[in-house]
């Protein structure tokens, strides 16, 4: 994830943690070097549905999607919107990439994602203010000691940029099974909730609606390793843009 210089969440600093694991088995090494291409974001510039997706639709943007299941669940939801997903992690790049491919449960090519190998927030701050329908943060890396907090993408900065980015109305989604990182994500959206200045209202009136989760958000494999094999509580938080 990223860090910013003195608060600014344009001024990026650099990315934590692994680039890439184990070696892309040759499928995967293939969709790497010929899908990829042809779907990656552009490097430069403003990033617009238009530009992506040669149409104005709604426009989604996730935040480090892990394996793609996720987005490739919604992207086969909602075929009409425009999908962005951003990772640094080259072995989750070449899974969603199959995702792309093959569709969710094997349904055909999904031409509504665009992905972007590297870090999200370089691309969102690209993103035009007030363009998103929704964003997407699920099960980010947790940096659990006190003197990595502000590698967390829950944080001032990167909240603030994602709520410059979204329309009104517009949705953002997190979900984590860490609990010092879910104590951390609500003294942080508490500045961002405040009644009469901050930019979000929290979607929740009783204790399910953020144990339990919403119709239309899929389970991760890390959500479901992290529930069955790790015994897990897992917490999911919607903010509705005001």
């Amino acid at each position: 994830m990223t860090a910013f210089k003195d608060g600014d969440p344009t001024t990026l600093n650099r990315l934590y943690g692994r680039s890439q694991g184990k070696p892309l088995r040759a499928g995967q090494q293939e969709l790497v070097d010929n899908l990829l291409p042809q779907i990656a974001v552009p490097t430069d510039g403003p990033v617009t549905a238009e530009r992506l997706f040669g149409e104005d639709c709604p426009l989604h943007f996730e935040i480090g999607f892990g394996g793609g299941e996720h987005m490739a669940y919604r992207a086969d939801l909602l075929p009409n919107h425009g999908f962005i997903g951003a990772e640094p992690f080259l072995n989750g790049v070449a899974q969603a990439l199959g995702h792309v491919r093959d569709g969710h449960e094997g349904g055909g090519r999904l031409p509504n994602i665009r992905i972007h190998h590297g870090d999200a927030l370089a691309v969102l701050a690209r993103i035009p203010d007030g363009a998103l329908t929704m964003a997407y943060l699920l099960h980010p890396d947790p940096w659990p000691k006190n003197r990595h907090a502000k590698r967390r993408m829950m944080n001032d900065g990167p909240v603030q940029l994602i709520a410059d980015k979204l329309k009104p109305g517009g949705e953002f989604r997190f979900g984590t099974d860490h609990p010092v990182y879910v104590r951390h994500a609500l003294m942080v959206m508490r500045r961002f909730t405040d009644p009469e200045t901050g930019p979000f209202e929290w979607v929740a009136e009783k204790p399910d609606d953020f144990r339990v989760r919403p119709s239309g958000w899929s389970e991760t494999r890390y959500e479901h390793k992290a529930r069955t094999q790790m015994g897990h509580e897992v917490w999911y938080f919607r903010y509705r843009r005001r």
